[in-house]
């Protein structure tokens, strides 16, 4: 145990993020760090429990329960306290590929479950991980260690996202020689183009892949399998294909009015948001601006709270938020216990900034979109809304709420369908019922010899940390599978 009166002594402090009338102003991470001292401090409040359910990565209920990962938190907490960074580091990658990744964009799923959250906060352990992997990279203890011996056999990976980077990381290791695919200009998938640079700074891409590249991972950016390179080669000129190509096509809004200009799917207004960002600091305008616009987006989660984050930064004049569900309770449930991952209200800064610029949240719960309205032009004028009540056990309209909402831009980000067929045709993979390859967790194997998937390709939609997870595994079952080791 870091200190066995540590979570008695000391009370859990975070770390601010930066002011929202500063941090709306610019593209970097809105997050602040505390001093060392004062995170060695908080790291003594793990309590090192008999059972540390933050570490466990189970599935109760349908939902995480700690970290998917497997993370040994209480281990590298107490290594923290005791100022052992170096071995607090080592501990920390034996499980995590990427902590300078989860430690900004996971939700923390660790501190859901931690034991101290049942009476207490938990434990700072989101904090803890951007530390250590921060003081590393600091202190030169991040440094290329390519495999000493090579076991002569060649890995293809498709996609740069989470999943496929933590794959051909692990491949690599394990002295396998692994060429990444990716079909856009930058290495990265969903880290690069899906989440905002507020939330991850895309040089800790860069300096990830820089590191990766210096031990023998080769990318190729610009490279469609099935387009620029046919799927089939893939599996001669390759001993193995890792498919980690993402879950990207998004749902749609089957409404009236859905072909009017200004209407468009969240994920490609951040991708090319930032994709202008990197290329001209959006200088070049080849993105899609809300600047002075009324700005409605429709669905919640992640992606639509970084909508409405990104539509505050180009000046939009107003931002509403639609979910068809009712808002999540306050406190747990009696039906949503711990060490389950709390299903409660959060506010996030995507949220808080629209607070504070309009004076509201941004998010109005248990309403549908009936029709869309466009003006003379064919550009969106008006969303026509009308609310709806759940407590029967079904969706029911509530009769006289019908709501017209001004509006010249629309984002859609009602979730994923599934990943890009064309590569899963051209290759003859099977498809479990939701439209994702068909691999089993475990050996995440499909019915094409030499063929494996992973990531949101195979799982569907979920969290980076579960992709990482996803992309580790699958390396195993590969190198298995070429090797019998």
């Amino acid at each position: 145990m870091a200190k066995p009166t540590g979570f008695l002594e000391q009370v859990r402090e975070n770390a601010p993020d930066r002011p929202v009338r500063e941090r709306i102003r610019d593209w970097n991470d809105f997050h602040t760090t505390l001093p060392l001292e004062q995170l060695k401090a908080q790291s003594a409040r793990c309590m090192d429990c008999g059972t540390a359910f933050c570490q466990m990565g189970l599935m109760l209920n349908g939902t995480a329960s700690g970290c998917p990962l497997n993370n040994l938190i209480p281990e590298w907490n107490e290594l923290l306290y005791k100022g052992m960074y170096e071995q607090a580091y080592k501990r920390l990658i034996k499980t995590s590929s990427f902590p300078e990744f989860t430690s900004r964009v996971c939700p923390a799923l660790c501190e859901g479950s931690c034991t101290l959250g049942l009476n207490d906060a938990a434990v700072t352990t989101k904090q803890s991980e951007r530390a250590i992997i921060e003081h590393a990279y600091e202190s030169g203890l991040v440094k290329p260690r390519p495999p000493k011996t090579r076991t002569g056999k060649k890995v293809a990976v498709v996609g740069s996202g989470p999943s496929g980077l933590a794959c051909a990381d692990a491949l690599n290791k394990l002295g396998n020689s692994v060429t990444v695919f990716e079909k856009d200009d930058r290495v990265g998938g969903l880290l690069m183009y899906g989440i905002p640079n507020m939330k991850l700074e895309k040089q800790l891409i860069d300096r990830r892949v820089k590191l990766m590249q210096a031990e023998g991972v080769v990318f190729k950016t610009g490279v469609e399998i099935g387009r620029d390179i046919p799927a089939e080669s893939l599996k001669k000129d390759f001993d193995a294909v890792v498919l980690c190509i993402g879950a990207k096509k998004p749902r749609d809004l089957a409404v009236a009015g859905r072909d009017c200009k200004g209407v468009c799917f969240a994920v490609d207004f951040l991708a090319a948001n930032t994709k202008s960002l990197l290329d001209s600091g959006l200088a070049d305008g080849n993105f899609v601006s809300a600047k002075d616009k009324d700005v409605i987006v429709i669905g919640g989660g992640d992606t639509g709270t970084d909508c409405v984050a990104t539509a505050i930064r180009h000046g939009c004049k107003s931002v509403n938020q639609f979910e068809i569900m009712p808002a999540a309770p306050a406190d747990r449930s009696e039906k949503n216990p711990w060490p389950e991952w709390p299903k409660t209200l959060k506010t996030d800064y995507g949220q808080e900034e629209a607070i504070e610029l309009f004076g509201r949240d941004p998010r109005n719960f248990c309403l549908t979109t009936k029709k869309i309205e466009c003006d003379e032009s064919g550009n969106v004028k008006a969303l026509h809304t009308v609310e709806v009540d759940w407590t029967g056990g079904g969706m029911k309209e509530v009769t006289g709420t019908e709501k017209v909402w001004p509006a010249q831009l629309v984002l859609i980000a009602m979730g994923f369908l599934g990943p890009d067929d064309k590569i899963i045709k051209d290759l003859s993979l099977g498809q479990d019922k939701r439209s994702n390859i068909d691999a089993k967790e475990g050996d995440y194997a499909t019915n094409v010899e030499g063929v494996f998937a992973a990531g949101d390709a195979r799982r569907g939609q979920s969290l980076v940390v579960w992709a990482i997870k996803e992309g580790r595994d699958a390396a195993a079952a590969c190198h298995k599978y070429l090797t019998g080791k």
